[in-house]
């Protein structure tokens, strides 16, 4: 019931038109940047609440208020230019264009359960807003097969963004975490694309496969003592990640993945991604030792 409660506050909070066009925005003047900076203080009081607090009903409290006063804080003309800069637990992400900026954040729910909410935001005078409201624990099927809307999103804090263009469409792939549950945690490369009425559409079907298969989205599941990579690497030009294998975990929880030492990758081409076997020619002959990314006292804590 929690679930379903806080995804439909979101969808309200946030629901706004969407379709309309609109101009770019423009400076934002001081007297507005001065109501938002007050905004930004009760937010940043919230997001540190809804991530920190040992106290389900505070956290839960502090995400339902961190919502209407984010929309309150957008709604001023020209909030696009505002950049939040003090509010660390909100992830926000820009294509190359500043076209829009992505904002996502998670609520810790218990140690099997948390809770992913974020909003697109196009870079317009007037607010045009497209919530995302994450119904990744209803998903059904093949998950790296699904296209979504914004209202059924697989939720993930998003760490970077990066813009593809193939000869067709501009898709913008999002690199995410997804901390799933207590022993397995989730890396996601996601394909956003706009559509013909400019709503996002999540999940298109450009990643390619060892065995020529097309994904249109890649979601790698691990353990979550372990550390692996997923990202787009600025220095070799790639899309970089772990190839993964199987081993029992430690806890009595079953198989669980780690990364083996070697890296796959894609190479962003004039026609989309094309797959990488192999990125480095040296493999290591076992796996890399495992360190924890987030210890037990923490995710209880709900960081």
């Amino acid at each position: 019931m929690q679930k379903h409660f806080l995804g439909l506050l979101l969808c309200i909070g946030l629901s706004l038109p969407a379709f309309s066009q609109q101009s770019l925005a423009g400076s934002l003047n001081q007297a507005d940047r001065d109501s938002i900076w007050q905004i930004e203080d009760t937010l940043a009081v919230f997001s540190y609440t809804f991530l920190n607090d040992s106290l389900p009903q505070n956290r839960f409290g502090a995400v339902r208020k961190f919502i209407p006063a984010l929309v309150r804080a957008l709604k001023t003309e020209n909030s696009f230019k505002y950049k939040f800069e003090r509010l660390p637990n909100v992830s926000i992400q820009y294509p190359r264009d500043s076209s829009f900026r992505v904002f996502t954040w998670h609520l810790y729910v218990d140690v099997n359960e948390y809770r992913y909410y974020g909003a697109i935001q196009m870079n317009t005078s007037e607010l045009k807003l497209f919530p995302l409201r994450d119904r990744s624990f209803e998903l059904e099927g093949n998950l790296e097969q699904l296209t979504l809307a914004p209202d059924k999103w697989y939720g993930a804090v998003y760490y970077n963004l990066k813009e593809v263009k193939t000869k067709d469409q501009t898709y913008y792939l999002l690199f995410g975490f997804d901390r799933n549950e207590l022993f397995r945690t989730r890396k996601v490369m996601d394909v956003l694309s706009f559509g013909s009425q400019g709503q996002p559409i999540l999940g298109a079907p450009i990643i390619p496969g060892p065995r020529g298969e097309l994904k249109k989205r890649l979601i790698l599941e691990y353990s979550s003592e372990a550390s692996i990579r997923l990202n787009y690497d600025e220095a070799l030009g790639i899309i970089i990640y772990d190839h993964l294998t199987t081993i029992n975990g430690k806890y009595d929880e079953g198989p669980v993945n780690v990364g083996d030492g070697s890296y796959e990758g894609f190479k962003i081409a004039r026609d989309g991604l094309e797959y990488i076997p192999k990125v480095f020619d040296f493999v290591s002959e076992t796996p890399p030792r495992p360190f924890p990314v987030l210890d037990t006292e923490r995710k209880k804590k709900g960081n």
